[in-house]
């Protein structure tokens, strides 16, 4: 949004005045912060003054003081200050408040400067490719995935807003024993059936052969304890894990039937994906597949024994030494010559930097893989790999229902496709219990149902810090009145309401009936002005550190002090006409910046409710 940057323009005279004061060198405003004043004080942004008094020759106080003068005499944006201990408080002048919202409805240059600088994304972005989903095609996606799915497409799209040029990558875990597994079930179970004659999603259909392999396994590991092996022998000696391991080999040999059931199979699962990854309303840039980057990989592990890097142990097994990194031992390369998941992450990170030059990776995966991923960049350090220090690991807690933790090869994880069709039955029910859709269509009112039911998902997901564990509740996410999408997504549609109604009566929200003619705000005006220009430096904050969880606070936020403004100025029956045209503006750049928050948690704007 295209506002001067009040947050700049008070640190630039603070930095003047700290001159003013004898700090020596005076610090650049891109030295220090300002943080919000607490609502108990007067004031809006706060300087702390403890870090500047001894070069200032005085006392915090003392300094706080100094420079509040100085502002007040020199800074037209700042109206009054107060001091508490050391913390100076700003109040901005109502006039700055205006030509503040006076900016930011002036989308002529906004959109000149958003060509400016996407004239220059090719030579001055970072390039950043986002990793996220990464699904095993041995199983639909369930609720894990979907914290995982929507933390790395807000990442992305944070990123992309914030100018960096993005990626989103998701990388295909279509081989391995875990996907034999469900190969061999199917093969001694399956009497072929398919997704058309199941009636199943592919997804699902190969989910469960994946959950019948475990339970059958059981049955056999137990069958051999009966007979006087240990539980430890009895599951390596299983029959159907000795069958899934000797799959594997032959599919890594290139054997024509157990590669076509395979490309069978995954195809099945592909299809299940992609309905869902359209359901839920996430994307992708490039795929990558396990069952090609793990050749890469294994290239890469030659290059790091020609270098003297790796280790082969005299049974033919290739290894590192980490321990000098704090780390322990690992293994590149099975015995067999059979590659593990370190192998084929280091010919994926090889071929994302090929293709794309990034110099920065984000991998959104679980907190359970904190130590794989200290593994995999400490090993790309050691082979020097130019994009090493690049990568970051967006480590994010697990899942949790009430009714305990999920596990997929028992068959009691939380399915993607079920919870999202009964969020919707609950957004519905919801909604029509509230009387919110009222005068819409059944299509309409259906698609609204959609909208807030993945609203409320994705916010309750979204709005915790990624690396806490979480317990998601749905009743609780659906509330209308609480922490939550819908209260957001509602608001919006009553900004959006308010400005269709005067439309209507012929009222528009034009900024020069107001802009030098309205010079005092009252209380919730300012403080929704100041909520809307800080769309920016929420962007900023969440980019930097990679958390959503700061965006659905932003929004969270901005629709609390809409609703009070809207609670405390009437807009439609107020008789002022410039003031009226303030508060349609108001309005207009509510409706504005929600639906931008919102588009980067990817969570629809309803028009109406």
């Amino acid at each position: 949004m295209n506002t001067p940057d009040l947050d700049l323009t008070l640190r630039t005279a603070l930095s003047a005045a700290l001159d003013a004061a004898g700090v020596r060198p005076a610090p650049a405003p891109d030295a220090f912060s300002l943080q919000p004043t607490r609502k108990e004080f007067a004031g809006t942004y706060t300087f702390v003054t403890f870090p500047y008094a001894k070069a200032a020759g005085t006392s915090p106080d003392g300094l706080a003081q100094r420079l509040g003068e100085h502002l007040a005499a020199n800074c037209a944006a700042v109206s009054d200050f107060n001091v508490v201990k050391g913390f100076l408080n700003l109040e901005i002048a109502d006039g700055e408040w205006v030509r503040q919202l006076v900016a930011l409805a002036k989308p002529t240059k906004q959109t000149e400067q958003l060509e400016t600088r996407n004239s220059k994304l090719e030579t001055q972005a970072e390039r950043v490719v986002v990793e996220y989903s990464s699904p095993n095609t041995n199983k639909p996606l369930h609720l894990g995935h979907l914290r995982n799915n929507f933390l790395g497409y807000a990442v992305a799209e944070i990123l992309r807003e914030n100018g960096a040029i993005v990626t989103k990558a998701n990388l295909i875990n279509d081989r391995g024993i875990h996907i034999c597994k469900s190969m061999i079930a199917y093969e001694r179970f399956g009497h072929g059936e398919t997704p058309t004659s199941s009636g199943q999603k592919g997804d699902h259909l190969v989910g469960h052969y994946y959950v019948l392999f475990d339970k059958h396994y059981c049955e056999e590991v137990q069958q051999l304890q009966n007979e006087g092996l240990t539980e430890e022998e009895a599951k390596k000696r299983a029959p159907l894990l000795t069958d899934a391991q000797e799959l594997l080999r032959k599919w890594e040999e290139g054997d024509a039937e157990t590669v076509d059931l395979w490309r069978t199979m995954n195809s099945w699962v592909y299809d299940g994906f992609d309905a869902t990854y359209r359901s839920i309303g996430v994307d992708f840039d490039k795929f990558y597949y396990e069952s090609e980057t793990y050749l890469l990989g294994k290239e890469r592990v030659e290059e790091g024994l020609a270098k003297g890097v790796f280790f082969r142990k005299p049974d033919g097994s290739v290894w590192i030494d980490l321990t000098a990194e704090g780390l322990d031992e690992k293994l590149l390369l099975r015995a067999d010559g059979t590659s593990v998941y370190i192998t084929q992450d280091l010919g994926t990170a090889e071929l994302k930097y090929q293709d794309t030059g990034c110099r920065r990776s984000v991998y959104v995966i679980g907190d359970e893989q904190n130590y794989h991923m200290q593994v995999l960049q400490a090993i790309l350090k050691r082979l020097e790999k130019p994009y090493a220090d690049g990568i970051h690991h967006l480590s994010y807690g697990m899942v949790d229902l009430p009714s305990g933790r999920m596990k997929s090869r028992e068959g009691t994880v939380v399915d993607a496709d079920e919870l999202v069709a009964e969020m919707i039955d609950t957004a519905r029910a919801t909604t029509q219990e509230l009387g919110k859709v009222d005068g819409l269509t059944e299509a309409e009112a259906e698609a609204l149902y959609r909208t807030l039911a993945l609203g409320a998902l994705k916010f309750f997901l979204l709005k915790v810090e990624p690396k806490k564990r979480m317990l998601f509740n749905p009743a609780e996410s659906i509330d209308f009145r609480g922490h939550t999408g819908p209260f957001v997504q509602y608001t919006h549609a009553r900004s959006r309401s308010i400005s269709r109604k005067a439309a209507e009566q012929g009222l528009t929200a034009d900024t020069t009936a107001f802009a030098g003619t309205v010079t005092e705000l009252n209380a919730s005006e300012r403080e929704l002005v100041a909520q809307l220009i800080g769309y920016r430096a929420a962007v900023r904050a969440a980019a930097n550190a990679l958390a959503p969880s700061l965006i659905a606070q932003y929004a969270y936020e901005l629709a609390k002090a809409s609703n009070r403004f809207l609670a405390e100025s009437p807009v439609l029956i107020e008789p002022d006409a410039a003031r009226r045209a303030l508060r349609l503006t108001l309005v207009g750049q509510v409706t504005t910046t929600l639906q931008r928050a919102l588009g980067l948690l990817g969570i629809g704007a309803p028009e109406r409710m």
